[in-house]
């Protein structure tokens, strides 16, 4: 999509951005949410999905308003087993605190409490403080 992502292995425990490629992305704000949609709902490999995610926290975090339009195709990946995912879904959610996200959060708590992840980090930090955040 944007550029090289590097996904969490046995030497590094997190997921690492060219962020050359994508801070203007992030620079041009809510205008470019329907890209981001776009690319989610095409996104064909894990790495594709990571990168948008990333780029929408990034934003969140960059004062960007509105990303609680994009929960529709968020919710697109709210059953998936990948941490990395579940873990950058987390985190939107917990800061955007869509109602209808609660459910999902909790679901994705009880599926990885029965079939833990195999990953170099637990996913389930992110999920438990964004139900945290929820219920605060």
């Amino acid at each position: 999509m944007y550029g090289t992502v590097i996904l969490p292995d046995v030497n590094c425990n997190y997921c690492r951005f060219d962020d050359n490629k994508i801070s203007p992305v992030i620079n041009r704000g809510a205008a470019a949410f329907s890209e981001i949609e776009n690319n989610l709902k095409n996104a064909k490999t894990e790495e594709e999905v990571v990168e948008n995610l990333y780029i929408i926290d990034r934003m969140i975090e960059n004062g960007v308003q509105g990303a609680a339009c994009l929960y529709p195709v968020l919710s697109k990946y709210n059953n998936t087993s990948s941490p990395n995912i579940q873990t950058f879904l987390a985190g939107i959610y917990r800061k955007i605190k869509v109602p209808d996200a609660f459910g999902p959060l909790l679901a994705m708590l009880i599926r990885n409490s029965i079939n833990p992840p195999a990953s170099s980090f637990d996913p389930n930090e992110e999920i438990g403080g964004a139900l945290l955040d929820y219920l605060a």
